[in-house]
């Protein structure tokens, strides 16, 4: 069952994950489950997060529970009870059954990323963490992996780029690979306070921008907004005067929300998305999460899919007779659904962030006109996921 362990005790499999974030971190749980020995290098001086809102969804809730952590996540997340598309004056468009959709797959979680995080950092045993660990070089030397980092010299049987869609490790093992693209449109997030929490989500469209909503456990509220821009523009004034001006004035409770938001709470990144990677996997390295399939938004998956990729990762190591064999295993099975994910993604971005007033009168009629069902049955390849087993690892997974 997997590559033999060498004799002595001293033959624990070892892997190197580079990159501290959550897919980072899910890794990291993932095979120090299957007995890895496993060291997480992380740049910045602290494992920490600073994100916003996350949706988890019933395919990335799976992978967590095939991670052990599947409770803890359930205990402090909030299942959505409501969904949909408005516009900016409030009337839906577009409303999701969740109720039919927590039947069919289980309920959509909203959770603080830095609660997810600390869940999967809790999971890893403190030696396994080292911050301030700036990568250097990474070397493929037959049967070793070896990377060069501000710590020092780490070597190690398998090494998992977990860094994001910058990824140093990607641009070094993967010199071919496309750079990232700028979608077109930029987003603000944040997490609001009013002291009350806000009765359901959803997110409203508009011409060019759009506005999600989501509650979270503890009562306040993950906002997003979103809106066509010139790459690498940012406001001469605050964020928050920006996102005012901007949606100040479309349906409650988005003005309440942004009257109370507070502005160090703001955050604002440009959109990006990497063009599909000829493959995952190069001797004994493995690209995963941004760093190998860098998504829009649009559908929430972007964490989702990191998570599959660490749940699915460990399986095929514990069951493939080595390394080699399992990654391109991994690569068969991963490649192909994240990427249908991203192109789906994508496309959902260039609808909604359509300008033109007859182009979204076309949209919005469109949304209104589609019946619920529609939506669930196109999400069924998505969110219809299951952690492979040994029975189901002979083709790719795509649904």
């Amino acid at each position: 069952m997997g590559e033999a362990r060498r004799a002595g005790g001293a033959g624990e499999r070892s892997a190197i994950v580079v990159g501290g974030g959550i897919g980072g971190l899910a890794a990291g749980v993932a095979l120090a489950r299957s007995g890895w020995q496993v060291k997480v290098l992380e740049r910045a001086a602290t494992f920490g997060e600073v994100g916003a809102g996350l949706s988890l969804w019933p395919n990335g809730v799976r992978a967590l529970d095939a991670l052990g952590v599947g409770d803890q996540v359930r205990e402090q997340a909030l299942a959505e009870t409501q969904a949909g598309i408005r516009n900016t004056s409030g009337r839906w468009l577009s409303r999701t059954d969740t109720q039919e959709l927590a039947r069919r797959f289980g309920p959509v979680a909203m959770i603080h990323r830095a609660q997810l995080f600390d869940i999967l950092r809790a999971a890893l045993p403190a030696e396994a963490l080292c911050a301030d660990a700036r990568v250097t070089r990474v070397g493929l030397r037959g049967q070793r992996v070896e990377v060069e980092h501000s710590k020092g010299v780490s070597q190690a049987d398998l090494l998992v780029a977990a860094d994001g869609i910058g990824s140093s490790v990607r641009r070094s093992l993967w010199p071919q690979a496309p750079a990232p693209r700028y979608a077109g449109y930029t987003a603000w997030r944040l997490v609001v306070d009013t002291g009350r929490r806000v009765p359901a989500g959803g997110e409203s469209w508009g011409r060019g921008e759009r506005v999600g909503i989501a509650p979270l456990a503890d009562g306040r509220t993950y906002l997003f907004c979103v809106a066509n821009a010139p790459e690498g523009q940012r406001s001469p004034g605050s964020e928050l005067a920006e996102i005012r001006q901007r949606f100040g004035r479309w349906h409650d409770p988005i003005p309440q929300l942004l009257t109370a938001a507070d502005e160090s709470a703001v955050m604002r990144h440009d959109i990006y998305e990497l063009p599909p990677l000829a493959t995952f996997v190069t001797g004994r390295a493995a690209l995963l999460g941004d760093a190998a399939h860098a998504m829009t938004p649009n559908l929430g998956q972007g964490a989702n899919q990191a998570l599959e990729d660490a749940a699915t990762l460990a399986v095929l190591l514990d069951t493939y007779p080595d390394v080699e064999s399992a990654l391109a295993a991994y690569d068969r099975h991963r490649r192909p659904r994240t990427q249908l994910v991203a192109r789906r993604s994508h496309r959902i971005g260039v609808a909604a962030q359509w300008h033109s007033a007859p182009a979204t009168a076309l949209r919005d009629l469109m949304l209104r006109l589609a019946p619920s069902s529609t939506l669930l049955n196109s999400l069924t390849p998505i969110l219809g996921w299951q952690p492979p087993g040994r029975g189901d690892l002979g083709a790719a997974h795509i649904g």
